[in-house]
Protein backbone atom coordinates (compact mmCIF):
# COMPACT_ATOMS: atom_id res chain seq x y z
CA UNK A 1 0.00 0.00 0.00
CA UNK A 2 3.06 2.47 0.91
CA UNK A 3 4.57 2.33 -2.31
CA UNK A 4 1.47 2.70 -4.28
CA UNK A 5 0.44 5.63 -2.35
CA UNK A 6 4.17 6.85 -2.99
CA UNK A 7 4.21 6.35 -6.50
CA UNK A 8 0.55 8.52 -6.21
CA UNK A 9 2.22 11.25 -4.70
CA UNK A 10 4.96 11.69 -7.01
CA UNK A 11 2.51 11.45 -10.19
CA UNK A 12 0.31 14.38 -8.26
CA UNK A 13 3.51 16.55 -7.85
CA UNK A 14 5.00 16.00 -10.75
CA UNK A 15 1.88 16.93 -12.92
CA UNK A 16 0.44 19.16 -10.60
CA UNK A 17 0.08 22.84 -11.41
CA UNK A 18 0.93 25.21 -8.53
CA UNK A 19 -2.89 25.48 -7.52
CA UNK A 20 -2.94 21.51 -7.55
CA UNK A 21 0.09 21.37 -5.13
CA UNK A 22 -1.50 24.33 -3.07
CA UNK A 23 -4.11 22.21 -3.08
CA UNK A 24 -2.69 18.96 -1.88
CA UNK A 25 -0.41 20.55 0.79
CA UNK A 26 -3.89 21.40 1.98
CA UNK A 27 -5.30 17.87 2.56
CA UNK A 28 -2.18 16.43 3.40
CA UNK A 29 -1.46 19.24 6.43
CA UNK A 30 -5.40 18.32 7.18
CA UNK A 31 -4.26 14.98 7.24
CA UNK A 32 -1.48 15.36 9.74
CA UNK A 33 -3.40 17.39 12.07
CA UNK A 34 -5.94 14.31 12.00
CA UNK A 35 -3.03 12.19 13.14
CA UNK A 36 -1.52 14.05 15.53
CA UNK A 37 -4.59 15.23 17.30
CA UNK A 38 -6.70 11.70 16.94
CA UNK A 39 -9.66 13.75 15.71
CA UNK A 40 -11.83 12.75 12.41
CA UNK A 41 -10.73 13.05 8.86
CA UNK A 42 -13.21 15.55 8.54
CA UNK A 43 -11.80 17.75 11.14
CA UNK A 44 -8.37 17.51 10.18
CA UNK A 45 -9.12 17.93 6.24
CA UNK A 46 -11.00 21.24 7.06
CA UNK A 47 -8.56 22.31 9.82
CA UNK A 48 -11.68 22.94 12.15
CA UNK A 49 -10.69 25.27 15.04
CA UNK A 50 -14.30 24.42 17.87
CA UNK A 51 -15.09 26.04 20.85
CA UNK A 52 -18.11 24.56 22.59
CA UNK A 53 -19.98 25.57 26.34
CA UNK A 54 -23.16 24.24 27.33
CA UNK A 55 -25.13 26.81 25.19
CA UNK A 56 -23.36 26.81 21.95
CA UNK A 57 -20.52 25.36 19.68
CA UNK A 58 -18.49 27.58 17.11
CA UNK A 59 -16.52 26.02 14.37
CA UNK A 60 -13.93 28.20 12.35
CA UNK A 61 -12.46 27.04 9.32
CA UNK A 62 -10.17 28.60 6.17
CA UNK A 63 -10.89 28.67 2.68
CA UNK A 64 -9.37 27.25 0.32
CA UNK A 65 -9.69 26.75 -2.84
CA UNK A 66 -9.45 22.63 -2.50
CA UNK A 67 -13.07 23.71 -0.87
CA UNK A 68 -14.85 25.93 -4.07
CA UNK A 69 -17.08 24.63 -6.30
CA UNK A 70 -16.31 25.31 -10.46
CA UNK A 71 -17.76 29.46 -9.62
CA UNK A 72 -14.75 29.53 -7.33
CA UNK A 73 -16.62 30.03 -4.24
CA UNK A 74 -16.90 27.95 -1.43
CA UNK A 75 -19.52 24.83 -2.25
CA UNK A 76 -22.87 24.56 -0.58
CA UNK A 77 -22.08 20.98 0.98
CA UNK A 78 -18.82 22.39 2.53
CA UNK A 79 -20.93 24.81 4.48
CA UNK A 80 -23.47 21.93 5.39
CA UNK A 81 -20.70 20.00 6.66
CA UNK A 82 -19.65 22.75 8.86
CA UNK A 83 -23.08 23.79 10.00
CA UNK A 84 -24.01 20.16 10.84
CA UNK A 85 -20.36 19.36 12.13
CA UNK A 86 -21.10 22.57 15.09
CA UNK A 87 -24.78 21.55 15.30
CA UNK A 88 -24.56 17.90 16.27
CA UNK A 89 -20.79 18.57 18.54
CA UNK A 90 -23.37 20.69 20.64
CA UNK A 91 -25.58 17.39 20.68
CA UNK A 92 -23.41 15.16 21.72
CA UNK A 93 -21.74 17.86 23.69
CA UNK A 94 -25.09 17.67 25.73
CA UNK A 95 -25.52 13.82 25.92
CA UNK A 96 -25.42 12.23 29.14
CA UNK A 97 -22.90 9.33 29.36
CA UNK A 98 -23.46 6.57 27.28
CA UNK A 99 -25.28 8.26 24.74
CA UNK A 100 -24.86 10.10 21.19
CA UNK A 101 -26.47 12.15 18.76
CA UNK A 102 -27.14 11.37 15.31
CA UNK A 103 -28.37 14.24 12.29
CA UNK A 104 -32.41 13.32 11.38
CA UNK A 105 -32.74 16.66 9.53
CA UNK A 106 -30.65 18.91 8.10
CA UNK A 107 -32.54 22.34 6.75
CA UNK A 108 -30.42 25.24 5.09
CA UNK A 109 -30.96 27.93 3.71
CA UNK A 110 -28.50 29.32 1.31
CA UNK A 111 -28.04 33.48 2.01
CA UNK A 112 -25.01 34.61 0.05
CA UNK A 113 -21.94 33.24 -1.98
CA UNK A 114 -19.03 32.04 0.76
CA UNK A 115 -15.93 33.73 -0.38
CA UNK A 116 -12.81 35.44 1.96
CA UNK A 117 -10.66 33.64 4.17
CA UNK A 118 -12.66 32.11 6.29
CA UNK A 119 -15.98 30.32 7.74
CA UNK A 120 -17.19 30.65 11.26
CA UNK A 121 -20.38 28.34 11.88
CA UNK A 122 -22.13 29.18 15.12
CA UNK A 123 -24.89 26.65 17.02
CA UNK A 124 -27.70 27.03 19.60
CA UNK A 125 -30.01 24.87 21.17
CA UNK A 126 -33.94 26.02 19.72
CA UNK A 127 -35.17 22.82 21.97
CA UNK A 128 -34.01 19.68 23.90
CA UNK A 129 -36.04 16.88 24.80
CA UNK A 130 -35.69 13.27 26.11
CA UNK A 131 -35.45 11.82 22.56
CA UNK A 132 -34.44 14.99 20.01
CA UNK A 133 -33.05 18.06 19.89
CA UNK A 134 -33.27 20.97 17.69
CA UNK A 135 -30.42 23.04 17.11
CA UNK A 136 -30.31 25.81 14.95
CA UNK A 137 -27.31 27.07 13.32
CA UNK A 138 -25.71 30.02 11.32
CA UNK A 139 -22.73 30.56 8.87
CA UNK A 140 -20.92 33.75 8.43
CA UNK A 141 -18.20 35.00 6.26
CA UNK A 142 -14.73 36.53 7.53
CA UNK A 143 -16.16 40.16 6.47
CA UNK A 144 -19.28 39.09 9.10
CA UNK A 145 -22.04 38.47 6.11
CA UNK A 146 -24.08 35.44 7.17
CA UNK A 147 -24.23 33.26 4.66
CA UNK A 148 -26.41 30.38 5.37
CA UNK A 149 -28.73 29.57 8.14
CA UNK A 150 -30.02 26.31 9.41
CA UNK A 151 -31.75 23.89 11.63
CA UNK A 152 -31.54 20.45 12.80
CA UNK A 153 -33.33 17.71 14.37
CA UNK A 154 -31.20 15.05 15.89
CA UNK A 155 -32.03 11.91 17.68
CA UNK A 156 -30.46 10.67 20.71
CA UNK A 157 -29.20 7.00 20.74
CA UNK A 158 -27.12 4.70 23.04
CA UNK A 159 -23.40 4.28 22.08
Amino acid sequence: MKDELRQLFETCIEGGSEEDLNSLAQLLEGFQRKIQNNSTYIDGILHMERKIDETSCEITIPLHPVLNNNLNILHGGMTATVLDTAMGSLANYLQPEGFGAVTNQLNIHYIAPGIGETLRCKAEVVHKGTKTMVISGEAYRADGKKIAYATGTFFTISK
